[in-house]
């Protein structure tokens, strides 16, 4: 069966390298940059970074918009990451609060409000919105705060607060490269969008359509499906009403992949179409080995939570941070899955 044969048919994950050394007990400022150029760093795992003044508890505000299986991976890799450092100082100096705001911009803002009322330490949020960030970056500027923006990069970075987490538009590149070469660079796309007021869903979405255009293999449906699973399973389903011809499902994400999955398999096409999601996410790797999913991305959740930590210490500790901290995104086929297993 076609399927059959594209699952035996050799695919060599190309991973992006994490090139930078580890954070350490004393990290090295980073270089001054030319005005109005943005540093980056890349991430490597390392010691994490602990606070010079051990004689307090530092108090951090963790704000999520939601805690699906992907984001709550990077709130658990938070909380391990203060629990090492309490560990390696030999008492709690590290406390961590972790919310959802259940995927409400004014939910998301009274918890900001609430961490910065009161006084914590420094606020790691992963925004709701990334075009509407400024009132959360003004209420923490306003009492001096140290504020990290992870995962969901604003759509204007402001000067002194960084951005721990992975370009998007790579992961779209990456994964619509690897499902192009699964069908000969031949045939229709359609792509499962995330919310598309988002940073992650514009970009990925765009790396989707480089490729695709790359190949002349035109987009045929590009909906958003919110990055829910039950939102891909109706998308795909529309599609497949529609009667269009589609030979590969680009999703955003894993959720919305594995919903596509499900519809495909209930319309008995699973083996005419290639799916390729982003996350590697536990269920995603169970329906690769199954031979459900062609592709996924690696999108380091552990890697973005350690970042997180760290950086906050690291500005607490009035030491020098970079603009962008990036966690590589890293391509997962069949043929690698098994290394991505319990990350």
């Amino acid at each position: 069966m076609k399927r059959l044969l594209k699952l035996l048919a050799p695919m060599m994950g190309a991973v992006l390298a994490l090139t930078s050394c580890g954070w350490t007990d004393d990290p090295a400022p980073a270089p001054d940059a030319a005005d109005g150029q943005t540093t980056t760093v890349d991430y490597a795992p390392g010691n994490p970074v602990l606070p010079k003044d051990t004689d307090k508890v530092i108090r951090i505000g963790v704000s999520f918009p939601l805690l699906d299986q992907f984001l709550q991976n990077v709130a658990n890799a938070i909380e391990a990451r203060a629990k090492e450092i309490n560990d390696k100082a030999g008492k709690e100096v590290v406390q961590v609060t972790v919310v959802s705001a259940d995927e409400k911009i004014e939910v998301q803002l009274n918890q900001v409000e609430t961490f910065v009322t009161d006084k914590v330490d420094a606020l790691i949020v992963l925004p709701q919105d990334t075009a509407t960030t400024s009132q959360i970056t003004q209420k923490a500027q306003a009492e001096n705060i140290p504020l990290i923006y992870v995962n969901r990069r604003p759509k204007d970075l402001p000067d002194g607060i960084p951005y721990v987490g992975s370009d998007s538009l790579i992961s779209g590149q990456l994964e619509m490269e690897e499902l192009a070469k699964l069908v000969d660079h031949k045939g229709n796309v359609a792509i499962l969008q995330g919310d598309t007021s988002q940073e992650a869903a514009q970009l990925r979405t765009k790396g989707c359509e480089e490729v695709a255009a790359k190949y002349n293999m035109p987009v045929v449906f590009s909906q958003t499906g919110l990055w829910k699973r039950e939102k891909g399973l109706e998308l795909t389903e529309n599609l497949l009403q529609s009667g269009a011809e589609v030979n590969v499902i680009c999703a955003n994400n894993d959720e919305m992949a594995l919903g596509a999955i499900t519809a495909l398999e209930n319309a008995g096409k699973l083996n005419d179409v290639v799916v390729g999601g982003v996350d590697a996410t536990g269920d995603a790797l169970n329906a690769m080995e199954a031979g459900k999913l062609e592709v996924t991305v690696f999108q380091d959740a552990k890697g973005q939570g350690q970042a997180s930590v760290d950086t906050a210490i690291t500005m607490i500790n009035k030491d020098r941070v970079d603009d962008v901290i990036n966690v590589p995104y890293q391509l997962v086929t069949p043929e690698n899955m098994d290394q991505y297993r319990n990350r």
